[in-house]
């Protein structure tokens, strides 16, 4: 039988959080709520124990510089850049630079949403969704978990990594799933708890020409 499976709702991502006795937890719960807490109007964030150095104006041309190395890899990392990776929490601050101390100029609010990493500075890593809106997020809310977002109006999963395959499902736009391997033009994804192959041009969070084992 044949399911579809629906886009995300929108919908807020929750404000409490619980904590430990201890003065340790607490520090790391303010800084938490720094990293993941809702998007003011401008940024008042955390104890300055805990906030990063901001970049200094004789740094910006630095930050500018964080782009990929001429080898094609992070100058932090040493990974491959640009590279795909996905938020690790239901909900996540991009910031105009790479400190606490800059703007929120975005939230993220999808968890496992795919973003593309664009630079690299110290603890912090330039983002952006399939739509280019982003900001510098903390590492720590980025997976190398790889997933997509489905962006046709409605993506057919098939048994077989070809057009005249079954169809097993159908996800609708918007709907994120985990990647698991793609082929030059199919990849086989999971997604509400279907498996199936779908044409890759019908996914965001994949490059065109990159292969996943």
């Amino acid at each position: 039988m044949r399911r579809d499976i629906p886009g995300p709702r929108h919908r807020r991502a929750g404000a409490g959080m619980t904590m430990r006795a201890g003065q340790t937890l607490t520090a790391i719960a303010a800084l938490l709520a720094a990293l993941l807490g809702p998007a003011p109007s401008w940024a008042q964030d955390g104890s300055a124990a805990l906030q990063e150095a901001a970049v200094e104006p004789g740094l910006e041309a630095e930050v500018e510089g964080s782009s990929a190395t001429p080898e094609g890899r992070g100058p932090v990392t040493n990974l491959p850049m640009p590279r795909f990776v996905s938020l690790k929490a239901s909900e996540g601050n991009a910031r105009r630079g790479p400190s606490l101390s800059h703007r929120i100029d975005w939230v993220f609010r999808h968890r496992d949403m795919p973003l593309r990493v664009t630079a690299e500075f110290g603890h912090w890593r330039r983002v952006e969704d399939r739509e280019g809106a982003g900001g510098w997020v903390h590492y720590a809310l980025v997976s190398g978990v790889r997933t997509v977002v489905v962006t046709a109006d409605q993506a057919e999963l098939r048994a077989r990594d070809m057009a005249g395959a079954p169809v097993v499902a159908r996800a609708m736009a918007g709907v994120i799933a985990r990647l698991e391997q793609c082929g030059p033009d199919w990849c086989r994804i999971h997604a509400g708890g279907q498996r199936g192959w779908v044409e890759k041009t019908a996914l965001w969070g994949v490059d065109a020409d990159e292969l996943v084992e």
